[in-house]
């Protein structure tokens, strides 16, 4: 009771202008963020500039083959250096595990086969994360058709697809793979499938604001 106590006699200790103050702090936070979600949504050209793998559809996990220019680190400063390397890279061996933050941009090259992209389906919520490996460029209009697949999975997404629907259009793609963090998405997750976590962590952040001194 010593820590709720404390902050129960502290909340009722705060003057009306200190909370509303206090408010407008929290309220600052929640605006500062969406403004660096919007922010990153226009630099990268994607809807969705950050996604969290949510499926063991694309393992065993994010690493490079052999004889490449960098191997697998454990290091917060070589991850942070990956981020940045992985714009130069051929993204053709990316592989994910279940819980990575995927990093997204969506530029105005052609779709390559072997690239990691995120794409809607028509009908379905959840963006997917899935592998290229088939592109098909019309002659007559010159659009490009992609068909997708899962690394761990058997066949290709046709399956997952819309009704009648064969390929995906460039309309159906919300970003291309380009940078990832390792299972920090887990955090993600364990909030989704447990969501009085999520409440619990809102909950103690906001009084942690509010009940501020400073």
């Amino acid at each position: 009771m010593g820590w709720i106590g404390e902050t129960v006699d502290s909340i009722k200790s705060i003057q009306i202008r200190q909370l509303l103050t206090q408010a407008v702090s929290l309220g600052m936070i929640v605006t500062s963020a969406l403004i660096i979600w919007k922010a990153l949504m226009c630099i990268t050209g994607s809807e969705s500039p950050v996604v969290v793998v949510l499926s063991g559809s694309m393992e065993p996990g994010f690493k490079r083959v052999k004889n490449k220019q960098w191997q697998h680190e454990t290091t917060l400063c070589k991850w942070l250096e990956i981020v940045v390397a992985t714009l130069q890279l051929n993204i053709c061996s990316m592989k994910l595990f279940l819980g990575d933050i995927l990093f997204l941009h969506m530029s105005k090259d052609p779709i390559r086969a072997g690239e990691i992209v995120v794409f809607n389906i028509d009908g379905r919520e959840i963006p997917i994360v899935h592998r290229v490996i088939k592109v098909h460029e019309r002659q007559d209009t010159g659009e490009v058709d992609v068909l997708t697949k899962g690394d761990n999975n058997y066949g290709d997404d046709r399956l997952l697809y819309a009704q009648g629907q064969l390929w995906l259009q460039r309309h159906h793609i919300m970003g291309r793979a380009v940078g990832f963090l390792p299972y920090v998405g887990w955090v993600t997750i364990i909030m989704t499938e447990k969501p009085i976590i999520k409440y619990i962590l809102i909950g103690a952040l906001g009084l942690l604001v509010i009940t501020s001194k400073d």
